[in-house]
Formats: C-alpha cells, structure tokens, sequence
C-alpha cells in the first residue's frame, strides 16, 4: 500500500475512492473497502481511502473529540490488511477546516485523486462548517464525469456497526461486544519507552507505553501481547494516569508479562485486551500498591488457567 500527503501528490491517473476517519477500522469499515476495491478491481484502476489526522473534531473541540480506538500507524496498518492500494492522508488544520466543500470536491478529489468513482454514505457531511453532503457530491459527479455510490448501514448480530457503539462497549468492558462489532480483539499498540522502573522495586516490573491521545478504556486489565510481531505471552495491564505514585499528566499503558525475561525497551508491542478486572485507583502507600498488584495478576493467572 502506498500512502501519499496533500503537499506531495497529484493525480497520476484515476482511483475508486471511500473518505473517513476509519477510527478502529471495524466491520462496517471494511465491508465499506472491501466494496472500494471490488469495484477498483472492476474499472481496473487502483483503489484509495481518503482520510485526516487527526480526527477533525480533535481539531475542533479537543477536549470534547472521542476516544481513539487506533493510533495513526495501527489504522494504517488495518486499511493495508483490507486490500486497499493507497492511502490520501490530510492533516486537518485550519487551513483544511476553512476549505468549502466546492473547494474540497475540486482540488482534493478531482485534481489530487482523479476520482472515478466514490463511495460513501448518505449522511456523509464535508467542507467548511459541513456545507456539503450527498447531494452536493451526486451534482459534482455529474459536473465531473465520476461515479457516486451510497454506502448502506452495516449491522452485525442485528447490531448496527459504529466505531461510537465500539468505544462504548470498551467503556462498560465488553470485550465480546467489542469484538464482535471490530471483527478482532481489541488491540492497542506502542512503542516501549523508559518509566521510572517503579514497577520493578514493587516486584512487578511492567513496559510502559505513552499514549498520546485518550484511550477508550482506564482500568486494570488481563491481556496478552506481542513484542515486534513475537508471542511475548500474557500477563496484565493498567491504563490510565498512575494516580498513586508518580502521575502522568496523559494516559500511559503499562504492561506487566508473566513469562518474558528479555529486554523490550524499544520494542513495539501489540496489546490484546481480555477481560476487565477493576477500575484505576488511588492508594495509600505502595504496600497497598503492591498488594493490590499481586491480587490483579493474581486474577489475570486465574482467568487464563479458566480460559486456556
């Protein structure tokens, strides 16, 4: 997959088009690609998504946007997985949120992509304000010469598929739910950087991984990962903001393995989520800390000798 910017591209030819956020990229979002490259397939031209970061209303309203379910890299990683060919970033920023939407029709999708044929829902709203819509976008295809095709609701389990009804049953620590509705069990993924190495005076040492914008989840959690692409086993997790030692002003994922012995500073990891054990909690003094540690991977054993 080939993922070209605003600043360094134009159109070399004509593309299929869907354009998103594609935050977690769940089951609607890939039945809405797979569509995309069927049809690239079809007019034998290559197949593209169209998306910003960050997420416009990160922009807008940061304190107020939604949890993010996929950091940039993992969301990248999920639309290659799909099939897509190409992918058109946009940084959103004020010059992208002034841009009308005739603006955005003309010099986005007809002189930078060259766009063919264009997939997305009716509700779908852009430009500045987000004066443009459906009925807009049917006008600048005819104007253009591409193709404009609405994309349907896609439910699972008679479920509609959303990535607010994902965030939401992160939040109540429904994984079931949550994979059902993703198609996969939620990961969050990150580089390992040094921490103050509290976790190994307490006996429990962990790998600590910044988040840079807000999870969909806090808590103490049972998961299993992988180190570059490596089973690096099981073990349990805190996400959040450390509240009893040493608190970070944003949320930090720190991961505690049962059975790796190496280094893994550096290291990119691929966190599975299972099962919420409790929320994030202040205490009074790090014994309590550490008791309250050893109960949670205590658990998270429990639940993998339940689980297998």
């Amino acid at each position: 997959m080939v993922v070209t910017h605003a600043s360094r591209a134009s159109a070399g030819g004509r593309v299929t088009l869907t354009i998103g956020n594609f935050d977690g990229v769940h089951r609607g979002h890939r039945t809405l690609i797979e569509r995309v490259v069927a049809k690239g397939r079809e007019l034998q031209v290559p197949s593209c998504v169209l998306t910003f970061e960050p997420h416009p209303r990160e922009f807008f309203a940061p304190e107020r946007a939604p949890a993010r379910l996929t950091r940039l890299r993992d969301k990248l990683e999920l639309i290659a997985a799909a099939g897509i060919e190409r992918v058109h970033l946009i940084r959103f920023d004020a010059r992208v949120a002034a841009m009308s939407a005739a603006r955005f029709i003309d010099e986005v999708l007809v002189r930078t992509l060259g766009v063919r044929w264009l997939l997305v829902g009716r509700d779908f709203r852009f430009g500045a304000e987000r004066q443009g819509d459906f009925a807009l976008l049917d006008e600048a295809a005819r104007r253009h010469g591409f193709e404009l095709e609405a994309m349907r609701d896609i439910s699972f389990d008679g479920e509609r598929v959303s990535s607010s009804a994902v965030r939401a049953a992160l939040a109540a620590g429904d994984f079931a739910r949550a994979e059902r509705l993703l198609g996969r069990a939620y990961t969050i993924s990150g580089k390992v950087v040094p921490g103050a190495r509290l976790g190994r005076e307490l006996g429990f040492p962990t790998a600590n991984i910044p988040l840079s914008q807000r999870p969909p989840l806090a808590g103490i959690y049972v998961v299993e990962v992988d180190a570059d692409g490596l089973n690096a086993g099981r073990g349990v997790a805190s996400v959040g903001r450390r509240p009893t030692v040493n608190p970070v002003p944003t949320p930090l994922l720190e991961v505690h393995l049962f059975d790796w012995h190496g280094e893994l500073y550096g290291r990119r990891l691929h966190v599975r989520f299972l099962r919420k054990l409790r929320d994030e909690a202040k205490f009074d003094d790090l014994a309590a800390l550490r008791s309250a540690i050893a109960r949670d991977a205590a658990q998270a054993r429990e639940y993998f000798a339940r689980h297998g």
